[in-house]
Order: structure tokens, then C-alpha cells, then sequence
């Protein structure tokens, strides 16, 4: 199996040094995209190689690009986003920490692509001595010429910052993000207009997920056409899968897009512990929920994901045998978006609350009749009414896990006595 972005990490973190990572094709391709490409070259490459955001939306990251301004009487921005913050992913936080230069150089390419001056990598505030890590990098690139004044002598400049959050969930959708690095409570912008555009202290800006700018070497090293024959035709290249849950070997691991979905669990994970397979999540907390047969008819790409009425998300696979009360982990999870909502707007900021008040109550065995219809319809009127995705998000999971897995809900209504003797009776 071709690995590339994790090419690196059977060397155990030792090319977060600057030296080892050179010795390793390190800044080969940064060498090549300033002094053999032109700006719109790599642009151009980047679409070929069928590139997608890695952070959950999925959109061809070339077209992104492309919707910057050529020119602009505003700086231009490049951020990358390394919040990280939904639950059951942990791919980006093993890319910096073993791999940070491959990072800097896919920014610095990119940023040369967009015509971008400065950048920033906006990093979880959890994620501590990993921003130590980044920013020993970052300064190690700058002591090598790879970044300042006239880098390599081709006459760009760039400048690079390592920002840390503090914890909010919400931050990781882009627009919170510039608000956040601008030093403002991280609420979402209201879009139009979109970031590349307007974004950053008002500049055209690009928001990139950590994967997506750290295979940007790859594709300039070994070409777009390549990376593309790596996945499917529209799922280009290869992704990292966070995997977590009731499997016999959790962790990252990297596989072509459209690779299926059992073989990951099966082959790379080895298998299922302690039961069989009941359900999965494919794309972190906020996609729809999976049942054990739509799990054998997925491949992990962006086309097969939708076709079963669910998302690849940011890669977080969770796993659940058939121990697990699907009502619970739905709980679990709502009880996290209520807390993570920013309070922005009514639908998310009520709607959770609300939400996890009729959980709480079903958890105590004591829902109503109707009750599961309530959750049902309290999540529609969520769904696609608020500010921003974390209203969808918070939705999603309470609507899929109703339809697939009604069972466990429904036993969690209270049986009154004249209901048992009813039943008797019959």
C-alpha cells in the first residue's frame, strides 16, 4: 500500500528535525515549485491531482484556490486549520508531531501558489507541546532560508506564525477561525461574502485543513496525475482515518480513497473486539451514524459516503459492536454540541439545550410517550436553520441514529402500570 503522507513516520518524530527531514526529499519540492513553476502551475497541478479538503467539507481544494483574487490592493492570507477538535479524530495532531516540516513546506508552496505573504497555522489549544513542536520547525526554516526574505533566491517572501486556540469546538469552522485569530470571540461570519474574498483582517484568505496543505510536496514532487491514480477518479490520493472504538488495533492509518470501509476495520485494524459489528461512524461525531450493512457496501471516497447517507467528514471512524446502546452514544454526543454551541443563534443554541433535556429524561428510563418523535422533530428544526454547520452537526447524528436504530431509543420510554396490564390483557 502506497503510503505518502505517512512516509515519514517510521522514523519516529526524528524529522521534526530539519535535518533529517532533508535527507528525506525534505523542501525538494519547494526548491522545484519556485524556481521551475509558476503561481497558477501549481494551482492548475492541484486540480488534476483531484485533491479535496481533508477537514470535513470535501471541496476540490484547487477550485478553492482558484477563487482568490489574482489581484488584490489587500494582503493575501493563507491559514491553515490544525483545530482539530472533533471527537474521534486524531490524524492531524500525528501529522505535526511527527512530520511538522512537511506541513511548513506544503504552506510555503501553497502560499506561493495564492501569491500569499504571510500564513498562519491555528492550532488547538490542547495540542501544547505540539505548537512547541511547530514552532521550533518554523524557526529551524527560517534559519535555512526556507522562509523570510527571498526564499531560495527566487525573490519570494513569506512569514509564518503558529497561533494556539483555547479549546472552542466552534473555532474550527473557518470563519470562527479568522474571527478567533483576529482576536475576537469565535463566532461564524455571515457568508457571502466567503473568505477567499474577504477573510482575514479583511484580505483574500484561504483556509486549508492541515492534510490538505501537508500532500501539497507530494503532488508537486511526483505530479497530479499521480496522486490522482492513487484514489478514484473524483477522490483523489490517498487519507488518513482516525480509528477508534471497538477494534482490535485503534489508531491512524493511511489508505486510498476508495478503500472499503470493512477492509479498514478487517485488515488494517484486525478486526472487531469483543462482539460483532453493529454500527459506525465514518467522518467523526457530527456525520450520520452507520448500520452493520451499509458499513460492507461503503468505500471510503466522497461518492460512496453519500450514496449510504452519510460523510467522510474529518476521518474520525468509530466503531461499535453489538454491546453498544446506540441511544448512549447519541446522549454523549448531543450532550457535546450543546456545550460546544456558541450561543450565536437560536436554533443551535436552543435546539441543543433542549435536545439533551429529553435525553437526560430518556436516560432515566423515564421518557414520555412521543418522546422519540419529539427528538426527531426538535433536530429538524435544527437542521439547516442555523448560523453555521454545528446546528447540522448536532442534528445529523439524533435523526440517523432514530432511523437505523429505533430500538434503543424506544426502550427507554416509561411503561406505566396500566400499559403492562393492557398488555397482559392481550
Amino acid at each position: 500500500m502506497t503510503k505518502v503522507l505517512t512516509s515519514r513516520f517510521h522514523l519516529k518524530g526524528e524529522a521534526a528535525d530539519i535535518a533529517v527531514y532533508e535527507k528525506h526529499e525534505g523542501y525538494v519540492a519547494l526548491a522545484k515549485a519556485l524556481k521551475e513553476w509558476q503561481p497558477d502551475q501549481i494551482t492548475d497541478e492541484v486540480k488534476k491531482s483531484a485533491l479535496r479538503g481533508r477537514g470535513g467539507a470535501g471541496f476540490p481544494t484547487g477550485m478553492k484556490w482558484s477563487f482568490v483574487p489574482k489581484e488584490s490592493k489587500r494582503p493575501k492570507y493563507l491559514v491553515c486549520n490544525a483545530d482539530e477538535s472533533e471527537p474521534g479524530t486524531g490524524k492531524d495532531r500525528d501529522l505535526m508531531r511527527y512530520d511538522p516540516h512537511q506541513l511548513i513546506e506544503g504552506m510555503i508552496i501553497s502560499a506561493f501558489a495564492l501569491k500569499s505573504h504571510t500564513s498562519y497555522i491555528y492550532i488547538r489549544g490542547e495540542y501544547w507541546f505540539i505548537k512547541e513542536i511547530l514552532e521550533k520547525a518554523v524557526a529551524q526554516a527560517y534559519a535555512k532560508g526556507y522562509l523570510g526574505k527571498n526564499i531560495m533566491g527566487s525573490g519570494f517572501d513569506h512569514d509564518m506564525y503558529v497561533h494556539p486556540g483555547a479549546g472552542a469546538y466552534i473555532c474550527g469552522e473557518e470563519t470562527a477561525l479568522l474571527e478567533s485569530l483576529e482576536g475576537k470571540r469565535g463566532h461564524p461570519r455571515l457568508k457571502p461574502p466567503f473568505p477567499a474574498v474577504v477573510g482575514l483582517y479583511g484580505g483574500p484568505t484561504v483556509v486549508n485543513n492541515v492534510e490538505t496543505l501537508a500532500v501539497v510536496p507530494w503532488i508537486i514532487l511526483k505530479g497530479g496525475e499521480w496522486y490522482k491514480a492513487l484514489g478514484t477518479e473524483k477522490s483523489g490520493g490517498t487519507k488518513l482515518f482516525t480509528v477508534s472504538g471497538h477494534v482490535n488495533k485503534p489508531g491512524n492509518y493511511e489508505v486510498p480513497m476508495g478503500y472499503p470501509l470493512m477492509d479498514l476495520i478487517n485488515n488494517e485494524c484486525g478486526g472487531m473486539k469483543g462482539g460483532k459489528l453493529k454500527a459506525c461512524i465514518p467522518g467523526g461525531s457530527s456525520v450520520p451514524i452507520l448500520n452493520a450493512e451499509e458499513c460492507a457496501k461503503m468505500t471510503l471516497d466522497y461518492e460512496s459516503a453519500a450514496a449510504v447517507g452519510t460523510m467522510l467528514g474529518s476521518g474520525g471512524v468509530i466503531v461499535m459492536n453489538d454491546t453498544t446502546d446506540i441511544f448512549e452514544t447519541t446522549r454523549n454526543v448531543t450532550h457535546f454540541y450543546k456545550h460546544e454551541s456558541c450561543g450565536w443563534c437560536t436554533p443551535c443554541r436552543e435546539g441543543t439545550r433542549w435536545l439533551y433535556k429529553v435525553f437526560e429524561r430518556m436516560h432515566r428510563y423515564e421518557g414520555k410517550a412521543g418522546d422519540v418523535e419529539l427528538l426527531y422533530d426538535m433536530a429538524d428544526k435544527i437542521l439547516g436553520k442555523s448560523f453555521c454547520a454545528l446546528g447540522d452537526a448536532a442534528a445529523m447524528p439524533v435523526q440517523s441514529a432514530i432511523n437505523k436504530f429505533r430500538a434503543d431509543f424506544d426502550r427507554r420510554i416509561k411503561v406505566t402500570l396500566v400499559q403492562i396490564k393492557g398488555a397482559s390483557a392481550d
